[in-house]
């Protein structure tokens, strides 16, 4: 019998990306496996990516776990990198616990996917040392992100950041546009590239096409989300053409 997976979506108000990448590659891996995915969002209010709003933002995270613990989620991913980013050094950690802590408290253990530590993680996976990244935050920020990524034992070796602040001009990008992008950004002695250290920053179709033409694994913060959603419930970590990480060799 096909069986099917509830995935949980803990998601800014302002964000576009998350409910149409992750369901993109989860339905793109229904081609190709026998397992099967709904999706159920929860929101937080955010507009601005700034650190005030950010905050604000993460402190309604509880009320969404438990309300997408009422519907009894298989697994829940937190959407926002850097609110879990800006609240300091491994913070992802604490989120998590938190988090799961709500939804066991309600009935429903469930286990919680922040992209934040997805990123990090998706990194070590493929053994990446250094690293180089593409954010669309302003520049305090994403030097910010670059502070956690380094905490966690990284070398990011250079970074573009587009200076984006509002959130729903961040989802309107043209996920091709890294194409080009990505060519300003020195790769020279990285392990790895994040293509996108966002979930709101569509990259996804850009990042089969960029690992080719670098002969190097690229990811985002979307795809290293997907693989640990994946991760969670036990399956293998497959989606057709979304890079290396989500090629099936790593479990």
């Amino acid at each position: 019998m096909m069986k099917t997976y509830r995935i949980g979506q803990i998601v800014p108000s302002s964000n576009t990306t998350m409910e149409t990448e992750i369901p993109a590659m989860l339905r793109a891996r229904e081609a190709v496996e026998p397992e099967r995915f709904t999706f159920h969002s929860s929101r937080m209010r955010m507009k601005k990516v700034t650190r005030e709003e950010l905050a604000a933002m993460d402190d309604e995270s509880d009320r969404c776990a438990l309300e997408l613990s009422d519907a009894a989620v298989n697994v829940m991913g937190y959407a926002c990198l850097v609110a879990i980013m800006s609240r300091g050094a491994g913070y992802h950690r604490e989120s998590q616990a938190r988090l799961q802590g709500v939804a066991e408290s309600n009935g429903h253990p469930t286990p919680v996917v922040t992209s934040a530590g997805a990123l990090t993680q998706g990194l070590a996976v493929l053994g990446a040392k250094r690293v180089a990244i593409i954010t669309p935050y302003m520049r305090p920020l994403t030097d910010m992100v670059i502070d956690y990524i380094e905490a966690e034992g990284f070398q990011v070796v250079d970074s573009i950041a587009l200076e984006i602040p509002d959130n729903l001009e961040v989802g309107r990008q043209d996920p091709l546009a890294l194409t080009d992008i990505v060519q300003r950004l020195d790769t020279q002695g990285a392990d790895a590239v994040v293509l996108s250290a966002c979930v709101q920053m569509p990259s996804l179709a850009s990042i089969q096409q960029v690992e080719d033409a670098l002969g190097k694994p690229v990811v985002s913060a979307a795809t290293c989300t997907t693989f640990q959603i994946l991760k969670a419930l036990g399956l293998d970590t497959v989606v057709p053409n979304a890079g290396r990480l989500l090629s099936g060799r790593y479990r």
